[in-house]
């Protein structure tokens, strides 16, 4: 008996167990497990904790009864983002169905004890056709090496190392970082904060990367007490904003690696009377909902989150359909979106 069929068969659990534990239907845990939107996050809370204390796997095995080609794809994640990641589902799950695919969810949490025997665990009992992996799950040494372990397709997107060890999905952060710098120096800004996001995070140290290239070009010097610590969250926002405009020579622009943080930055500039862009600039990263959803709106980098996600589904499936003129790569390029956050400083 392999290990799959033991797996599934100490586990025991239905999807009516799961159903019967979280007082919901089936067709409710099916809409949680497929990442479907239409799900009440208190009920998506609740099913996925039943799932958890039923250890319960879904039984992949009876995809072939409904589609030859309706191949389970998962992604697993570790992004603290949460902007981020619904724009990333967004353009996965519309790939998916418009191809017949079905995409199921797993966290990675680095943090967490045994994190890495239990995503070997799973990928061993998941039956899945093919994985997509974001950043930072894409560049974990530990995951990579548990995918390559259970003899699973994947591809990466926006990977910051080993580019040629899988199919991936490119973009130009540092050079879209670098063109954001130009930009508000361009409007006059000399003295301009950044705001990093996680070191472990390559994309992360790409947009820093960018941010410094564009200082240099322009004969300008990265000043330490300029750059201030983030995490990719709201809450790193608001702390590194306040250290940032708590200087006495505070500056005249803040770039913000993320939009998460971006915000909380404009929101820290509104508690101290500070006018959003005449007295600061703030810009951002990513372009994800929350950009348009604030005041002012967020001048930002529109990193094609959704069409990443979008190309990674695309080109697993065709490496799954044996395509074997399927790109290795594909680079989507970043553009920067101009809003009412950002103007020429005053005085």
């Amino acid at each position: 008996m392999s290990v799959k069929m033991r797996a599934n068969k100490q586990s025991g659990a239905t999807i009516k167990d799961v159903a019967s534990a979280a007082g919901v239907s089936a067709m409710t845990v099916s809409r949680v497990l497929n990442a479907e939107p239409n799900v009440r996050p208190a009920t998506r809370e609740r099913v996925q904790s039943a799932i958890r204390d039923l250890n319960y796997r879904p039984n992949l095995s009876a995809r072939n009864l409904a589609r030859a080609n309706a191949y389970f794809i998962g992604l697993l994640y570790d992004n603290p983002s949460a902007g981020y990641i619904s724009e990333l589902l967004i353009g996965a799950l519309n790939r998916c169905r418009t191809s017949g695919y079905h995409l199921v969810l797993e966290s990675c949490d680095a943090a967490g004890a045994d994190w890495s025997n239990q995503i070997a665990d799973m990928l061993r009992t998941s039956n899945f056709d093919g994985v997509i992996m974001p950043p930072p799950v894409c560049d974990h040494a530990d995951v990579l090496a548990a995918v390559d372990a259970a003899g699973i397709p994947y591809v990466r997107i926006a990977p910051d190392t080993d580019l040629d060890r899988a199919p991936c999905i490119l973009t130009d952060d540092r050079a879209a970082a670098r063109r954001m710098t130009d930009y508000l120096i361009e409007l006059g800004h000399t003295r301009i904060g950044f705001v990093l996001g996680p070191q472990e995070h390559g994309a992360s140290r790409e947009r820093h990367a960018g941010f410094l290239e564009g200082l240099s070009a322009h004969g300008l010097e990265s000043e330490p007490e300029l750059i201030a610590e983030g995490a990719f969250t709201y809450k790193s926002g608001l702390e590194a904003a306040e250290k940032l405009l708590s200087l006495a020579d505070r500056p005249t622009a803040i770039f913000a690696s993320n939009d998460d943080m971006a915000v909380a930055v404009i929101a820290l500039a509104h508690k101290h009377a500070l006018d959003v862009p005449r007295d600061l600039t703030v810009v951002g990263f990513d372009d994800t909902q929350t950009a348009t959803a604030i005041w002012p709106q967020l001048t930002t980098v529109r990193q094609p989150i959704s069409d990443m996600s979008s190309a990674a589904i695309e080109l697993l499936a065709s490496h799954l359909d044996g395509d074997a003129g399927a790109l290795a790569r594909r680079e989507i390029r970043s553009e920067i979106v101009v809003r009412d956050s950002s103007a020429a400083p005053t005085g």
